[in-house]
């Protein structure tokens, strides 16, 4: 991993980094084509960009609710058990965060308010690839369920039978979707965006993906709604001197075997115990089974900072923003008000990521890429919408007039001034 020393009230900067972007050039400009090609040709293109890209031929796309059935049955007992167990924990914390329509009346008869609507219909990218995830789709389906949108729309790429993972199968009957179909990458996400014969577009797109699927996210954006473009995961750790090296770098390599791309950051105080840790990864890679992607990753991406107190510590914490933030340090609890930029924190040695990712309830769709400075981890309000409601009475409108009109004659709209002044003429 790549070192730096900062010195006594030094200050981490983005000149320190060395992030990459969430998609690249070249992905943007084949998905641009790719999205056109299906906008335009429908299940024709969907058919073919799946030939070509998942090697499989594939007539019906959407799976049939008895196939997903029988499929779910054959999900191992105990993987089953394990996601129910997720499935609860995932949709109770979520149902906390659902809002209300409210409405709030002045003194002199006007009427204020935010109504509260569920999206019609979703669509939820499931990554397939490298490895697959029954995780992610719980924590894009269940905030939907919980928002009370009708329509959840999965898409996962196939695989080389043609087939989906059980284990897909059966959180998507946990999770209430409505619709499976059988197709991935940024062909995919262009049929949910203006869809095809076989597939109705949906109002908003959600989840992760790889360079395609993030650019053609960025392509439909405005055409339908997206949660966000999202880049290759992180996460930093802090960890003192009462941190375990070995507790510490499994963490590293946690995120690390997700993606070559993916980066870790390690914010330590001593270059003894930063050679520890690298120690203890070297250990712990002879019994890794995804060794080789997960040295990429260390070896290209990764980055470790020494700093010289806990305050500098919690500054490079802010400007690198991380997707995921694990505090491994003595009373973590004391520092929380201090850190301003961070998908999910996670507190304390015994609070790996990974509980994150799976059980604990908090959604694990987290901004990524420095994006923690400005974004939220994907919650119910992302499958909700609002509509803001007036109701004006006579008292209210004579009320108010005079500073609509003075406004409205500033900006030279004339109709906008007259709108008010003719309702007042006749309350005279």
């Amino acid at each position: 991993m790549r070192r730096i020393v900062l010195q006594q009230g030094e200050t981490f900067s983005n000149a320190h980094l060395a992030r990459k972007s969430a998609f690249n050039a070249n992905a943007l400009q084949i998905a641009t084509q790719i999205v056109e090609d299906v906008r335009t040709r429908g299940d024709e293109c969907l058919k073919e960009l799946t030939a070509k890209f998942d090697g499989v031929q594939i007539e019906n796309f959407r799976v049939s609710q008895d196939a997903i059935d029988e499929a779910a049955k054959r999900c191992e007992p105990a993987l089953a058990e394990a996601l129910e167990h997720a499935a609860t924990q995932i949709r109770e914390f979520h149902e906390r965060q659902l809002q209300q329509s409210w409405f709030a009346t002045r003194p002199n008869g006007a009427v204020v308010g935010a109504k509260v609507t569920p999206l019609d219909s979703v669509g939820i990218y499931v990554p397939g690839g490298r490895a697959l995830y029954p995780s992610t789709l719980l924590m894009n389906a269940l905030p939907a369920s919980v928002a009370g949108v009708k329509r959840i729309v999965v898409v996962n790429p196939p695989t080389k039978d043609g087939s989906l993972d059980p284990a897909i199968l059966k959180a998507a009957q946990l999770a209430g979707v409505t619709e499976i179909y059988s197709v991935g990458g940024a062909q995919a996400i262009a049929a949910l965006a203006y869809g095809t014969e076989q597939i109705a577009p949906v109002d908003k797109i959600t989840g992760p993906g790889n360079a395609f699927v993030a650019a053609a996210k960025k392509v439909v954006s405005g055409d339908v709604g997206i949660d966000m473009i999202a880049g290759p995961s992180e996460v930093c750790v802090v960890a003192d001197e009462s941190a375990d090296p070995s507790l510490v770098a499994i963490d590293l390599m946690a995120q690390a075997e997700h993606d070559p791309l993916a980066t870790c950051y390690l914010v330590a105080f001593d270059e003894a115990y930063a050679d520890a840790v690298e120690s203890a990864i070297a250990e712990h890679l002879k019994s890794s089974t995804r060794a080789e992607i997960t040295t990429a990753s260390l070896d290209n991406e990764g980055l470790i900072v020494i700093c010289s107190d806990l305050d500098q510590a919690i500054g490079a914490v802010n400007v690198i923003a991380p997707e995921h933030l694990e505090l491994h340090i003595d009373q973590p609890m004391n520092v929380l008000g201090a850190i301003r930029n961070a998908g999910a924190i996670f507190m304390g040695e015994w609070t790996p990521e990974a509980v994150g990712d799976y059980v604990a309830g908090p959604n694990h769709t987290l901004p990524t890429g420095g994006t923690a400075r400005f974004s939220s981890p994907l919650s119910v309000d992302e499958f909700i919408k609002k509509s803001s409601i007036i109701q004006y009475s006579p008292q209210a409108l004579a009320d108010d007039a005079d500073s609509i009109v003075k406004i409205a004659r500033h900006e030279g709209l004339w109709a906008h001034a007259r709108s008010v002044e003719l309702r007042e003429e006749r309350l005279k």
